[in-house]
């Protein structure tokens, strides 16, 4: 079980910040930063036999990258952050939802 854990935690080790932030890519002569959200998680367990199951171990992980936005060079010589726009919306969806159901809500109370 050690062993596996310890693969598990030389896999994830260079997730992080430079996931997030991407290495600079050159694209129609400028220089573009990526920007992205990423989330892992791993997780095992095992159990000892008892009143006739056998023993048993297991354990998995995942994790998702969620591309944000970029930065770019912008006028004046400083940067700019450029956002996704499929990940504005999704970002939105929750919040469109609540306020939809607030206001069903609402207008359900007042009736």
């Amino acid at each position: 079980m050690a062993e596996a854990f310890s693969s598990l935690v030389d896999a994830f080790r260079n997730v992080g910040v430079s996931r997030a932030y991407g290495e600079p890519v050159q694209l129609g002569g400028e220089e573009l930063i990526p920007v992205a959200l990423v989330s892992f998680g791993f997780g095992g367990g095992s159990a000892p036999a008892s009143d006739g199951a056998p023993a048993g171990a297991g354990g998995g992980g995942g994790g998702f990258v969620l591309p944000l936005g970029v930065y770019v060079p912008g006028k004046g010589g400083g940067t700019v952050f450029r956002p996704n726009p499929l990940a504005v919306l999704m970002g939105l969806v929750p919040v469109v939802c609540a306020v939809g159901l607030s206001l069903r809500g609402i207008l359900h109370g007042r009736r």
